[in-house]
C-alpha cells in the first residue's frame, strides 16, 4: 500500500512541477492584461465570452470527458493492453470531434442569448462587444477538447510532466501574441491569443501520443465495442451533471453584471490567484490518482477505501497551510501581482478582499475534487450529479443572503461555502457505497493538523509585525519580502509535521527515492 501512495504521489509532484510554471505563466498572463486593461468593461465583456467558451470546455473536454475516458482507458490498457487501448483511444477521438465540432457550432449561433442568460445587467455597447468574443473564440473549445483526451491517455500511460506543462505553452503564446499586437487591435488581441494558445497546448500533447504509440487519429466507432459503449454511456450523465456545476460561475457572474463596473474582472482576479494552490496541489493530485484509482476499483472495496481515504489526508495535509498562509499575505500578494498601470488602489482592495474569502473555500475545494476522482473510479454518476447538484443549490442560496450585505465578496464567499457542503455531502456518499469502509482521519490526525498551522500562522503573524510590508518599495523589495514570508512559514510547517510524525512525509520519501522495477507493474 506504501509503495502505490508513494507512487501516486511521486506523480503528483511531477504534475505539480509542470502545473506550478504553467499557473506562474497564468499569473503572468494575468499581470499582464491587468496592466494593460485594468478594471474595466471592455475586459468583463472578454471575460464573459471567455467564460461561456471555458464553461463548455471544462462541461465537455476536462470534467465529462475525463470522467469518462480515463477510467475506462485505464482500465482496458491493465486488462487489454495497448493496441485495444489505441484502438479506443481513436473511437473516442472520432466521437469528441463529432459532438465538439456540434457545440461549436451551436455556441456561435445562440452567442446572443447565451450573453443575454450570463451578462443580464450589461448594457448594449458591452453586451454586442461580448456577443462578438464569445464567437470569435467558440473553436478554443475543440482544440481544448482534443488536448483534455490526449492527456488522458498520457496519464493512463504514467506521462504526467507533459500534460501539466502544455498549458504553459498555451501562456507563453498567449503573453506573446497580447505584448505584439495589443497596440494595434486593443482588447481583441486577447481572443486572438486564446485561440492561439488553445491550439498549441493540443498540438504538443497530441504531438507526445504520437511518441508514446498511442497517435490519436479518428477511427469510425463500433457500435459493438463494450468498452466505446461504456464510456458513453458514462458521459451522458457526467455531463449532466457536470453542466449544473457551470452554474456556479454562471450565478456569480449573472449577480455582479449588476454591482459596480469591474465586480466581475476583481472576482476573475482573485480566482485566478486562488487556482494557483489550487492547480498546483488540488488538480495535480487529483489528476494523478485518477488512473489509480481506476485500476484499485477492480480489487476489494476495504483497498479503494483505504487508498482514497490516504489521498484526502494528503491533500489536506498539503492545502490547510496554503489556506492559511494565503488568506494572511492576499493583500499583499495582490499589490505584488497587480498593482500598476490601470489597476488602482479599488481594485487592489477589492481583489484582496476577495481573495480571502474566496480562498476561506480552498479544503472544501480540494475535498470535493478528490472525491468526484473517487465517484468516477467507481462508475457512481448518479451520486457526482447529486454532489454537484449540493454545490449548485447551496451557491444559489448562499450567493442570494450574502450579496447585499457584502457585494462581490458575498459572491467570492458564497462559492467556498458552497463547496464545503459538497465536500461533506460528497463523502458521506462515497462512504456509503463503500459501506463504510472510507476511514475517518482520527481526532489525533486533526489535531496535530491544527496545531502545526496555527504555529505556522503565528510564525506569519510575527513576521508582519516585526518587518510590516510597505506597498511603496520597489517591487524587487515587495517581492524579497513575500518570498521570505513563504520560504519560513513553509519550512516552519514542514519542520514541524517532521517532528510530529505525520506519514505523510513517509509517502514523500518514498516518491522522492530512486523508482524500482516494481513501479512501472
Amino acid at each position: 500500500m506504501t509503495q502505490r501512495l508513494s507512487k501516486m504521489v511521486r506523480h503528483a509532484m511531477t504534475m505539480m512541477i509542470g502545473t506550478f510554471t504553467s499557473r506562474i505563466l497564468g499569473l503572468v498572463r494575468e499581470i499582464l492584461t491587468a496592466a494593460l486593461f485594468g478594471a474595466s468593461r471592455q475586459l468583463d465583456a472578454f471575460y464573459v465570452a471567455y467564460t461561456l467558451a471555458n464553461l463548455s470546455r471544462q462541461l465537455l473536454a476536462e470534467g465529462a470527458l475525463s470522467a469518462a475516458f480515463v477510467p475506462v482507458f485505464s482500465q482496458t490498457l491493465y486488462r487489454d493492453g495497448k493496441e485495444r487501448a489505441k484502438h479506443l483511444a481513436s473511437q473516442a477521438t472520432f466521437v469528441l470531434l463529432v459532438v465538439g465540432s456540434m457545440v461549436v457550432i451551436l455556441g456561435i449561433l445562440f452567442s446572443p442569448v447565451l450573453v443575454k442568460f450570463l451578462a443580464p445587467g450589461f448594457d448594449l455597447e458591452k453586451a454586442s462587444m461580448a456577443i462578438v468574443m464569445t464567437r470569435l473564440m467558440f473553436p478554443f473549445l475543440l482544440f481544448i477538447s482534443l488536448a483534455a483526451l490526449a492527456m488522458g491517455v498520457l496519464n493512463s500511460l504514467d506521462n504526467y510532466f507533459i500534460p501539466a506543462i502544455a498549458p504553459a505553452l498555451s501562456n507563453v503564446v498567449f503573453i506573446v501574441l497580447v505584448l505584439a499586437i495589443t497596440r494595434y487591435s486593443g482588447i481583441w488581441s486577447l481572443t486572438i491569443a486564446v485561440l492561439c494558445g488553445g491550439m498549441c497546448q493540443f498540438a504538443l500533447q497530441w504531438y507526445w501520443t504520437g511518441r508514446e504509440e498511442i497517435l490519436l487519429v479518428p477511427a469510425f466507432p463500433k457500435k459493438d465495442d463494450r468498452e466505446l459503449r461504456k464510456m458513453l454511456s458514462l458521459f451522458i450523465p457526467y455531463a449532466a451533471g457536470l453542466s449544473l456545476n457551470q452554474i456556479n460561475p454562471i450565478i456569480s457572474r449573472m449577480l455582479g453584471s449588476f454591482l459596480v463596473d469591474g465586480a466581475i474582472s476583481v472576482l476573475n482576479y482573485s480566482n485566478r490567484i486562488i487556482q494557483l494552490p489550487l492547480g498546483l496541489f488540488v488538480i495535480a493530485i487529483s489528476q494523478a490518482i485518477l488512473p489509480e484509482l481506476s485500476r484499485s476499483s477492480l480489487e476489494e472495496k476495504s483497498v479503494f477505501g483505504d487508498i482514497m481515504s490516504d489521498c484526502l489526508k494528503f491533500t489536506l495535509f498539503i492545502v490547510m497551510p496554503a489556506t492559511v498562509g494565503l488568506i494572511m499575505i492576499s493583500g499583499e500578494m495582490v499589490n505584488i501581482l497587480f498593482f500598476r498601470g490601470a489597476f488602482g488602489i479599488w481594485a487592489w482592495k477589492a481583489t484582496s478582499s476577495s481573495l480571502a474569502m474566496y480562498t476561506l473555500g480552498l479544503p472544501g475545494m480540494a475535498c470535493t475534487t478528490v472525491l468526484m476522482r473517487g465517484l468516477y473510479a467507481q462508475g457512481l454518476p448518479r451520486a457526482a450529479v447529486m454532489v454537484t447538484l449540493s454545490s449548485v443549490l447551496s451557491n444559489l442560496f448562499f450567493s442570494l443572503a450574502l450579496l447585499k450585505p457584502l457585494s462581490f465578496n458575498g459572491l467570492a464567499l458564497a462559492t467556498s461555502m458552497a463547496f464545503t457542503v459538497s465536500a461533506l455531502f460528497g463523502g458521506y456518499l462515497l462512504s456509503r457505497h463503500l459501506c463504510g469502509k472510507l476511514k475517518h482521519f482520527g481526532l489525533f490526525w486533526g489535531l496535530k493538523l491544527s496545531l502545526s498551522v496555527l504555529i505556522m500562522s503565528m510564525l506569519i503573524f510575527v513576521m508582519k509585525k516585526v518587518l510590516p510590508f510597505q506597498p511603496t518599495w520597489l517591487l524587487i523589495g515587495r517581492c524579497a519580502w513575500l518570498l521570505c514570508v513563504i520560504v519560513a512559514s513553509a519550512g516552519c510547517y514542514g519542520i514541524i509535521t517532521w517532528f510530529l510524525s505525520f506519514e505523510e512525509w513517509r509517502w514523500i520519501m518514498g516518491a522522492l527515492r530512486k523508482r524500482s522495477p516494481s513501479d512501472g507493474e
